[in-house]
């Protein structure tokens, strides 16, 4: 997601109004983890349908919490100063001080990060490896941000394979897809006027749109496709800084509430027309909860105060990045970003990315190899 104020509802008009339209047997709320709920982000019982099954290849849709260097350097703060501060000690178009989901699952599987697609001419010789898609600000549909969308992101990679860069073998036999939504169709469904009145309509439609994605890449060849559970919006630090970081806003996470049961409908039933296992849900909900609740990982990582970020505009003129027109620096760092859960207002820091995969990391090899 781009960082920027975006999701923020309107408390008392939402909270009466989304509890009624929650879809039945979706009870976990911002302080709950799934465990607590079977019905919720339930692993599949089923049987893989490949053994064995070891990836090569990674191909990456979406948005800011995948992408590794897509966006256009003028128009993304990911290419200013201090992004890239721990990795790699300089800005590389990553949301982040450092490393990113994609990084990181990557590593699991024993890879290279893939290249991103605005730089793969670059790198060809990583190509072997896959490729980034992930545009950082985008959604499902066209948001805010003059970038591609979901849908022509999986154009660039139709047109690849049209180019025989990449073999249907190479996508049926050895490549996990991972497709990234992390709320920008709702941030600018609300910056384009949209009512909270109408705001589940609109959920059920961005997650229609995610599963025509699901199915398109499906048909593609892709056997293994990863798709993010939506991450608990409410406690964001756009959302928290309105009570000095110290709650989150459970409003906003019955909004998300609703999206991740749609979601998991959604991939059981997909689940079952394929008679596998190939759709799984990466659980960034639970696990974003768990690290917060925890402070850290538990003998490993501590964040003090988890939901202040790292990186602030020193007003709400400014962001994580910000210069005055003199050349000034506008925002302020932390002393030390890995005691930092979240970076900026929007999106976890390198430690906040590794202390998420690390909770993720239990169901990975259930659900991915």
């Amino acid at each position: 997601m781009k960082s920027s104020n975006f999701f923020i509802f309107s408390f008392f008009l939402i909270t009466g109004f989304l509890w009624g339209v929650r879809v039945e047997g979706s009870r976990h709320h911002h302080h709950q983890n799934s465990h607590n709920n079977p019905k919720i982000y339930k692993n599949d019982q089923k049987d893989h349908q490949f053994y064995n099954f070891k990836p090569t290849k990674m191909f990456v849709f979406g948005d800011s919490y995948a992408d590794t260097g897509n966006n256009r350097k003028s128009v993304a703060n990911s290419w200013k100063q201090p992004y890239g501060l721990t990795f790699p000690g300089k800005p590389s178009g990553r949301f982040s001080d450092g490393r990113v989901l994609t990084d990181y699952l990557a590593k699991f599987l024993g890879l290279k990060s893939p290249v991103p697609y605005r730089w793969m001419k670059y790198a060809t010789n990583r190509l072997r490896y896959g490729i980034n898609f992930a545009y950082g600000g985008t959604g499902v549909f066209n948001t805010t941000v003059p970038e591609p969308n979901m849908t022509t992101q999986i154009d660039f990679f139709q047109k690849l394979m049209a180019e025989s860069v990449y073999t249907k073998a190479d996508i049926e036999q050895y490549s996990l897809f991972l497709l990234s939504l992390a709320g920008n169709d709702y941030g600018a469904y609300l910056a384009n006027g949209g009512t909270v009145q109408d705001i589940p309509a609109f959920i059920t439609s961005v997650v229609n749109q995610l599963v025509v994605n699901m199915k398109r890449v499906n048909k593609l060849g892709a056997k293994k496709i990863a798709v993010t559970a939506l991450e608990p919006l409410g406690c964001l630090p756009q959302s928290t800084i309105l009570n000095s970081f110290q709650q989150c806003n459970a409003t906003e996470n019955i909004a998300v509430d609703l999206h991740n049961s749609l979601l998991q409908q959604a991939v059981e039933k997909l689940n079952n027309e394929t008679m596998g296992s190939t759709f799984v849900i990466l659980d960034l909900f639970s696990s974003f909860n768990s690290v917060l609740e925890s402070k850290g990982v538990p003998g490993s990582t501590t964040f003090e105060t988890p939901l202040k970020p790292c990186c602030m505009g020193m007003s709400n003129k400014y962001s994580c990045g910000s210069m005055n027109v003199k050349g000034e620096k506008m925002y302020t760092v932390c002393n030390d970003p890995k005691s930092a859960f979240f970076w900026d207002t929007v999106h976890p820091t390198e430690a906040g990315w590794h202390a998420v995969y690390t909770n993720l990391k239990s169901t990975l090899t259930q659900k991915i190899l």
